[in-house]
């Protein structure tokens, strides 16, 4: 996939996605318009961009590939595979130490070269997604490996309107 020119950044027509580490919030855009926002968890081990680092990535970015089309709220992934699993807490009680990825997967890749692209700070190469995580789990709290975790509901909005090599825009 080619990586597209953005030639103003934020755009200033259509979607894009801001994800604010520090308030622990994702904002929908449209062009310089706010459409909706939800909370968020973003790392427990904060911000940076070094693979292995267990971070959220800052910078720009697009929805590499939305995965998961039509598959039941609650499915479970293993590397962006459903595994034939829906989450419950009988499963979670099998499973008591698992990173759960549900729902759908947002996959992210880096458009700053150098930055969150290449080398061993390449987004996509350290599997950053936005991605839907049980109802356990705190938002507004950074407690993931890296990722960005929403719930289930807005993770499904999220997906109807963030197709492929839409603008995605990380800080903190």
């Amino acid at each position: 996939m080619r990586t597209p020119v953005l030639t103003e950044l934020p755009p200033t027509e259509g979607v894009w996605l801001e994800i604010d580490t520090a308030a622990q919030r994702l904002t929908v855009w449209q062009g310089r318009e706010i459409d909706w926002q939800c909370e968020v968890s973003t790392a427990a081990e904060g911000t940076g961009e070094e693979e292995g680092s267990g971070a959220t990535p800052l910078g720009w970015h697009q929805v590499r590939a939305a995965i998961g089309a039509g598959n039941a709220p609650g499915t479970v992934y293993r590397g962006r595979r459903p595994t034939g699993e829906v989450y419950n807490e009988a499963l979670a009680a099998e499973h008591p130490g698992r990173d759960w990825i549900l729902t759908r997967i947002l996959w992210l890749s880096g458009l700053e070269s150098g930055r969150n692209r290449g080398a061993n700070v390449d987004s996509q190469r350290r599997y950053i997604y936005l991605h839907g995580t049980p109802p356990s789990e705190p938002m507004g709290v950074a407690r993931s490996h890296g990722c960005i975790r929403l719930r289930d509901s807005e993770l499904l909005a999220l997906f109807e309107i963030a197709v492929p090599n839409t603008p995605v825009w990380l800080h903190d």
